[in-house]
């Protein structure tokens, strides 16, 4: 019989604040180890946390933008356990009442809905490289705001699992809660994964994989959790429920302990914070300030430019490359645009690992240059295979309209009937034997005496034109 894979994910996303969540310590990246470890992050006695305003905003920013219900009271509790890199013995969360409940995400044609999402602190982070044996804690990251966002078990299989992630990931980024960057840490998901039989309604015992960093490693990581459970049900053993890592060199999980469920965290209302009271006003400050969200935006593209589905979809993958292409449209054919930036822009970006605001080529010169496609100056073989790869080569800076004028009349297309008709009927006169196959019908050697025009032109000819000089001057 066949196995199902289910996936729930947990994704802890580092709030975009410069502040920690309950202290005025700061939240940069790259500070010397425990530089940035105040008094309340590990809990000294005499010290009083208070929420971080900046980061219960972008909780209910979060909550609107999937449609969750925005808890009007919810309450930070104090989550205990031990680990080495949380000194206090206990991590401020919320369990009973989280700030968002319920929502949803659309993952392609999928809809998968959101338990919850809630705030909470992070740990400091345990580093064993370089230690002559022992281990270093850095509590830089101890107090850092993180929103965990955690699905319903309606994800089959770790494809799935991926592209939910990467949803996730550019809403979060869209919405500016979130950098997004998983070297860094800022988005990092655990994937809770189980296998049952086709068909059985129940679920089966799950095992957490944690702090996955990268979306090629969660698959790997699912694909492989999910053969290994399969393995030992199918030869008659049973799942234990636990937390395992995931070993990239080895490209296997491995266990880290026994998985705890929630009453072994002894959760209560922590004593030194009220309960967090967000008001109506707030939410809808909150709202009026919301960007326009991406199935919207995708749905706008569609509707004013006549954009497909397929395009919409990647154009709305990230707020910069949607900005990118309507600061483009703005001054070209929305529909050429959409080419360029989905077809050879983006190759050139994936090739030298860029992002869209890293592109060497703004979107004002990207205009120009697809305005001198659809008016016929330029030939899109041309604007592809020269003018493109010089803009590229010479940046923006060294660019302006004149160089850049000059560099298309280097490069215009020839629409002189005369000058095409002495390259045509030279062609002819060089290729007898194509000329008689051609008459002969075979249609193959009419491209062929094309390919020689354009050759000759230096790929600059008018291709319209040159096909109906030859076809005038072949039926004589």
């Amino acid at each position: 019989m066949a196995w199902e894979i289910v996936v729930g994910i947990e994704s802890h996303t580092q709030l975009l604040t410069r502040s920690k969540m309950f202290s005025g310590a700061s939240t940069a990246f790259g500070a010397a180890p425990n530089a940035q470890a105040s008094a309340v992050d590990i809990a000294l006695p005499g010290v009083l946390p208070v929420a971080n305003a900046a980061a219960v905003e972008m909780a209910v920013r979060f909550g609107l933008a999937v449609g969750g219900e925005i808890s009007r009271r919810s309450v930070f509790a104090r989550k205990n356990y031990f680990y080495p890199d949380l000194p206090k013995g206990y991590q401020i969360s919320q369990y009973e009442i989280p700030i968002v409940a319920g929502g949803a995400l659309q993952v392609g044609g999928k809809r998968v809905r959101l338990t919850r999402a809630h705030l909470e602190e992070d740990a400091g982070k345990s580093l064993h490289e370089d230690f002559q044996g022992m281990t270093g804690i850095d509590l830089n990251r101890a107090g850092t705001p993180l929103l965990e966002i955690v699905s319903e078990p309606e994800l089959r299989g770790a494809k799935e699992a991926v592209a939910y992630a990467r949803t996730l990931h550019s809403l979060v980024r869209w919405i500016g809660i979130c950098d997004g960057n998983m070297q860094e840490g800022s988005f990092r998901c655990d994937a809770n994964v189980s296998v049952r039989r086709v068909g059985d309604a129940k679920l089966g015992t799950r095992c957490e994989i944690k702090n996955l960093n990268s979306f090629r490693f969660m698959e790997q990581a699912i694909e492989f959790e999910a053969r290994r459970q399969i393995g030992i049900l199918e030869d008659g053993g049973g799942i234990t429920q636990e937390t395992r890592l995931y070993d990239a060199d080895r490209g296997e999980t491995r266990p880290m302990r026994s998985k705890e469920d929630a009453h072994d965290y002894r959760y209560f209302p922590d004593p030194d914070l009220l309960p967090l009271v967000v008001s109506e006003q707030q939410i809808e400050r909150i709202r009026a300030a919301m960007p326009e969200l991406p199935a919207a935006r995708a749905q706008r593209f569609i509707r004013e430019a006549g954009l497909s589905d397929y395009d919409a979809r990647l154009l709305t993958s990230s707020r910069e490359i949607a900005n990118y292409f309507e600061a483009v449209a703005a001054i070209a054919d929305p529909k050429l645009a959409a080419n360029w930036i989905n077809g050879d822009l983006t190759a050139y970006l994936n090739e030298h690992g860029l992002s869209i605001e890293q592109s060497p080529l703004d979107a004002e010169r990207l205009g120009w240059m697809i305005g001198r496609i659809a008016d016929g100056t330029i030939s899109n073989k041309i604007a592809k295979e020269k003018v493109f790869p010089d803009l590229l080569a010479k940046k923006n800076v060294a660019v302006g309209k004149a160089e850049f004028a000059s560099l298309i009349a280097s490069n215009a297309q020839i629409s002189d009937a005369g000058a095409l008709e002495k390259a045509v009927d030279a062609v002819l006169a060089q290729n007898p034997k194509q000329v008689e196959d051609y008459r002969a019908g075979k249609d193959k050697a009419f491209n062929s005496l094309v390919g020689q025009v354009m050759k000759a032109t230096q790929g600059k000819a008018n291709p319209a034109q040159v096909n109906e000089i030859l076809r005038r001057r072949l039926a004589r």
